[in-house]
C-alpha cells in the first residue's frame, strides 16, 4: 500500500494504528486526522457512493478506551515531533493539523459511550496543544442525535469548540432512499439536524452524485432549497453548506452507475444556495 497521503487515498489502515488514521483532506483543506469508531465496517445506512470495503449494517462495536488514548498521544507526538510528514511525503504547505475529525468506516455516533469517546479526544488532543489551535469535528448522518448518549457526546464536542458536519444528501424521501438507504424519514432527519444546531456548531455536507447520468434535478435542487427556507423559518442556525461530488471509487453495487457532478453545476448550486443567505463552500 502507498505510504504517499493524497486527497484520493482515505485507506484507516494507512498508519497501521486501530483507531486513528491521517488524510489529507478537501473540505479541510490540509492533515485531517481522523478517529474510526467503527472497526467492523459496520453502519446503519448504505451510501451508494461509500468506499467502505465489505460494509455491513450494524452499529459500531465497544471501543478499547486505553488503546484509543494510546494510538491518539502517539500519533500526535509522531505528527508533531517525528518525521510523518517526510515518511509520507506531505508537501511543505499542507504539514499542518487542520482537523481531527470523528469519522469512519460507519456512523460514529452508534457507538456505546460515545460521550466518553468524544471527550477523551477532546482531553488528549489539548494536552497536545493540538486543540484548540485545530477544529474538532464530527461527520455524522444525525440519524441517531436523538438519542441521549449522542446529545450529551454533542454537548462534549461543543464544549471543545467543536462542530457537527451532519449529511443531507438529499431533501427528498425518494432521494434519501436512493443515495442513503436509509429507512429515516426527512421530517425525523430533520428534526435531528434543528435539533444538532442547538447542541452544537452544525454545518450540512451534502454530496451529490450524478446516478444513471440524470444530473443533479430541477426537483431536487427546489426541495433542498425549500428545506433551507423551512428550517431558517424555524430558527434553525446553520454554521454553513458543503457541496461536493464524489473523489474515490464507490465499493458498493451501484458504484457503476455513478459519475462526478461537474463544477460548473456545484458552482451553480452553490450559488443558488448563497442567495439564500447561507456560506457556501465547494469542494472538487
Amino acid at each position: 500500500m502507498s505510504k504517499i497521503l493524497t486527497t484520493t487515498n482515505h485507506s484507516r489502515d494507512v498508519a497501521g494504528l486501530k483507531y486513528v488514521y491521517p488524510v489529507l483532506s478537501r473540505r479541510a483543506g490540509g492533515l485531517s486526522i481522523g478517529i474510526n469508531f467503527n472497526t467492523n465496517n459496520a453502519c446503519n445506512w448504505r451510501c451508494i457512493y461509500c468506499q467502505v470495503p465489505d460494509l455491513k449494517i450494524g452499529a459500531a462495536p465497544e471501543i478499547d478506551f486505553q488503546l484509543l488514548e494510546d494510538e491518539l498521544r502517539f500519533f500526535l507526538d509522531d505528527v508533531q515531533n517525528g518525521d510523518f510528514y517526510q515518511r509520507f511525503e506531505v508537501d511543505q504547505d499542507k504539514q499542518l493539523i487542520k482537523d481531527i475529525a470523528i469519522s469512519g468506516n460507519g456512523e460514529s455516533t452508534s457507538v456505546k459511550d460515545f460521550a466518553k469517546a468524544v471527550a477523551l479526544i477532546g482531553k488528549v488532543a489539548t494536552a497536545a496543544g493540538v486543540l484548540p489551535q485545530s477544529h474538532f469535528v464530527l461527520i455524522t448522518n444525525g440519524s441517531l442525535v436523538h438519542r441521549s448518549g449522542v446529545q450529551k457526546g454533542l454537548k462534549v464536542l461543543n464544549g471543545y469548540g467543536g462542530e457537527v458536519w451532519f449529511k443531507l444528501d438529499s431533501a427528498t424521501d425518494e432521494g434519501r432512499a436512493l443515495v442513503n438507504n436509509s429507512g429515516q424519514s426527512l421530517y425525523s432527519g430533520i428534526e435531528n439536524l434543528i435539533l444538532s444546531t442547538k447542541l452544537c456548531p452544525t454545518k450540512l455536507q451534502t454530496c451529490l452524485v450524478d446516478f444513471d447520468r440524470r444530473g443533479l434535478s430541477v426537483g431536487e435542487k427546489k426541495a433542498f432549497l425549500d428545506l433551507l427556507k423551512s428550517i431558517t423559518a424555524k430558527g434553525c442556525d446553520l454554521k454553513g453548506v458543503m457541496l461536493y461530488t464524489i473523489a474515490r471509487d464507490s465499493l458498493q453495487s451501484e458504484a457503476n452507475r455513478l459519475e462526478k457532478l461537474s463544477l460548473e453545476i456545484l458552482n451553480e448550486f452553490a450559488q443558488e444556495i448563497r442567495c439564500l443567505g447561507f456560506d457556501v463552500g465547494v469542494s472538487y
